[in-house]
Order: structure tokens, then C-alpha cells, then sequence
């Protein structure tokens, strides 16, 4: 039997269109696009179409799209390259649920003695902008606010942070690493100065990503040596990870109009079976302001890594919440700062629909997760006390 892939939100298969867009610059084309020869100069053509591209995309210019090597380091590069740009200023503002990327990017430049903010959120993971306006100072160097949570799935009101922060003549920076290809995404309409984004989130390849950095922002480069992307980003380029990004945003940008609405009826679906066929269950994030693939629910009495494991035996693929925190033991950060209680929060999943997703898959995955939940909790000293009570 055929697996069933439900972790879209950790990684995609690459689109047949972008393997195709990269075999030329994995095979004849392998000239370095610095050198100044015949070929090279092919090599560098194809890279600066496919920067301008990816900023039509997202409404900026070709020339404020900087290629890097993943998302993680773009968000390195928008945090640590903004406070090295403004040293006066030593604040951060941030939220309490940002990938690990912001996060611990965060904390290495609380070591260095910089104050940062950490923003709470609300039950359903949504950040208040009054809080954000209450947190800004004369000496913040950079708000960083994820476009949209990826494990809960919960879209930011970015519009309302950024006209704050362009108010307050503060540099804007959104990881937008799972809403790029999978929602709108307009960074003047958002007043956003700096976003973060990643191939492999919209069927491109691993090991490519982009920060998209507004003219006039002040960043220095993260990464020091050669000129490449004028002198910001040293390194020689990813070639065919650039073109096959481009040709893989290009596809879900096109078929976003189809895609969204379909993925988001499999979504509400999903969510709706589980709510009505396992009880004691409790969806996270928020219900309507949401990423349209995201599912993520606490099963009470249970916990997630016991529930994944037997799923994962039945060829089944999903995910306790972000890939980049895998094996730890704690719970997520994400919803603890939601407010969920110890067990509720150990006992989550994340089910995330891609392109090949339909609702056979549905009905495959409630035939393996109802009898899974069952055994676990029938395994469980906690479900057992909960029944002997006779609570609800």
C-alpha cells in the first residue's frame, strides 16, 4: 500500500516542472555565474529571471530578492543583520510562537546583551496589535512576526503590525516560510520590509531560500566573501535550486485559486470527522484565520509521539508540530504560549494537505486514527481514571 504523506507543512515533493527547470544546471549548464565567459553569463541570466519571478510574486522588485541557503538563514540574516546595521538600538520585539529559526536567533543576541520582547498571544494564537504598540521603543531595531504559525496554522493580522512598525519607523520581518505559495502574499500591502521564505514549503527543492529585503532597509551581510547577490550574501549560488524555486512558486502561485479552496475543504473536513468520531479531542489554532492545509488537534489521555509511531507502523506520515523540533521531549512552545494545559498540548498532531492530497485520504487516515486512539487510551492510567469517575 502506498504511504499516506500528511506532513505537507514539513517539507513537499518537488513539482515535476521545477526537477525539469533544474536538470539543465545539474547537467551542461554547471558554469559558475560569476565568471564572465559565454556560458556562465547563460547561467546568470537564468538566476536574475528567476529572482524577478519570485519578486512579482510578492509584489517587490527583482533587486530586493536575496537568495540563500533556507529559510532559517534568511531569518538569521533579517534579525542579526538588522541590529549590526542600527548598533544604537538594542531592543527586539518578537512573539512567543515563532519558528525555532526567530527564536533562537533571538536568543543568541539576548547573550550578546540585546533586550527582546517576546509578544504573547491569544488562545487561538493570535498576536494582539495593541500589545505590539504598547512593546515598541525609540531603540527597536526590528519586529519580527511570522505571516502565519507553523504548527498551528493561526495567519497573523500582519496588515495592522505593519502599519504600526511603519509608524513607528521600525524594520518589519515576517517568516513567511509556510504562507508563500499557499496564500496571497503582498508585501507593500502589508507594509513588511523583510520576509523569509523557502523553496521546499511549495514543491521546490531543499537548501534554497530567499529574504526578500526592502530598498532603504538597513541589514548588513550575515555571511562574508565573494560579491554574490551584490555583495550581500557571499557564496556561490545554488543555481539550480534558484531556477527550481522560481519554476515551483511559478506552479503554486497559478494554481492557488483552484488549490486553496480545495485544500481548505479537506481541511475542515478532516477536522469535522475527528471532532465527531473521537471524543475528548481539541482543535488548535485559529478556526477560520488559518492556513488552508493546517489541521492540528489535542487527543486527550494520549500523547502525540505514541499516536505518530502507530500511524507511522501503517505507513501513515504526520507530525507532533514543527520538523525542526523532532525528538524533543517538551511540549510544543507554541501551545504552551496558547495556553493549553501540559497534556493537552503532549497529546497534539499536525495533519498538513499538499497538492496530492484528496479525500480517499481522508477516509484512509479516520480508518487508521479512531482504532489508534482507542488502543492508546485503552493503554492509558489517565483515560482509565477518567472513565472509573464517570466524567465527561
Amino acid at each position: 500500500m502506498d504511504a499516506l504523506y500528511l506532513d505537507n507543512a514539513a517539507t513537499t515533493r518537488v513539482h515535476p516542472k521545477a526537477l525539469a527547470a533544474m536538470m539543465p544546471f545539474l547537467e551542461g549548464n554547471f558554469h559558475n555565474p560569476s565568471s564572465v565567459y559565454g556560458p556562465a553569463r547563460v547561467v546568470r541570466q537564468a538566476i536574475d529571471e528567476a529572482r524577478s519571478q519570485i519578486a512579482g510574486h510578492i509584489n517587490a522588485r527583482p533587486e530586493e530578492i536575496f537568495f540563500t541557503g533556507s529559510g532559517t538563514e534568511a531569518d538569521n540574516w533579517a534579525l542579526h543583520g538588522a541590529v549590526a546595521a542600527s548598533p544604537a538600538k538594542r531592543h527586539i520585539i518578537t512573539t512567543a510562537i515563532e519558528h525555532h529559526g526567530v527564536l533562537y536567533a533571538c536568543r543568541a543576541l539576548e547573550k550578546r546583551g540585546f533586550d527582546v520582547t517576546y509578544l504573547p498571544v491569544d488562545a487561538d494564537g493570535l498576536v494582539n496589535p495593541a500589545d505590539l504598540a504598547d512593546a515598541l521603543r525609540p531603540d527597536t531595531a526590528v519586529v519580527s512576526v511570522i505571516m502565519a504559525n507553523n504548527e498551528v496554522g493561526t495567519i497573523q493580522p500582519l496588515a495592522e503590525i505593519g502599519a504600526l512598525t511603519r509608524k513607528n519607523n521600525t524594520p518589519l520581518h515576517t517568516d513567511a516560510v509556510q504562507s508563500v505559495g499557499h496564500i496571497p502574499v503582498d508585501v507593500d500591502a502589508l507594509d513588511i520590509d523583510m520576509l523569509a521564505l523557502s523553496a521546499h514549503k511549495f514543491y521546490g527543492p531543499n537548501g534554497i531560500g530567499a529574504l526578500y529585503v526592502r530598498k532603504g532597509t538597513p541589514l548588513a551581510p550575515l555571511l562574508h566573501g565573494g560579491a554574490q547577490e551584490r555583495g550581500r550574501r557571499a557564496g556561490t549560488e545554488n543555481v539550480a535550486g534558484i531556477v527550481g524555486m522560481a519554476a515551483a512558486l511559478n506552479v503554486a502561485v497559478a494554481e492557488m485559486p483552484r488549490e486553496q479552496p480545495r485544500v481548505t475543504a479537506l481541511r475542515d473536513r478532516l477536522m469535522a470527522e475527528i471532532l465527531e468520531k473521537i471524543p475528548h479531542t481539541k482543535p488548535n489554532g485559529h478556526p477560520t484565520r488559518r492556513l488552508p492545509g493546517n489541521v492540528n488537534i489535542s487527543f486527550r489521555f494520549i500523547e502525540g509521539e505514541s499516536l505518530l509511531l502507530h500511524l507511522d507502523m501503517q505507513k501513515c506520515y504526520a507530525s507532533t508540530g514543527s520538523a525542526c523540533s523532532s525528538g524533543a521531549l517538551e511540549p510544543s512552545h507554541v501551545l504552551m504560549a496558547m495556553g493549553l494545559p501540559h497534556g493537552l498540548a503532549n497529546g497534539a498532531l499536525r495533519f498538513s494537505f499538499g497538492r496530492d492530497n484528496t479525500e480517499a485520504d481522508i477516509d484512509r487516515l479516520m480508518a487508521i486514527l479512531v482504532p489508534s486512539v482507542e488502543r492508546l487510551r485503552a493503554m492509558s492510567p489517565l483515560y482509565d481514571d477518567f472513565v472509573k469517575k464517570g466524567e465527561k
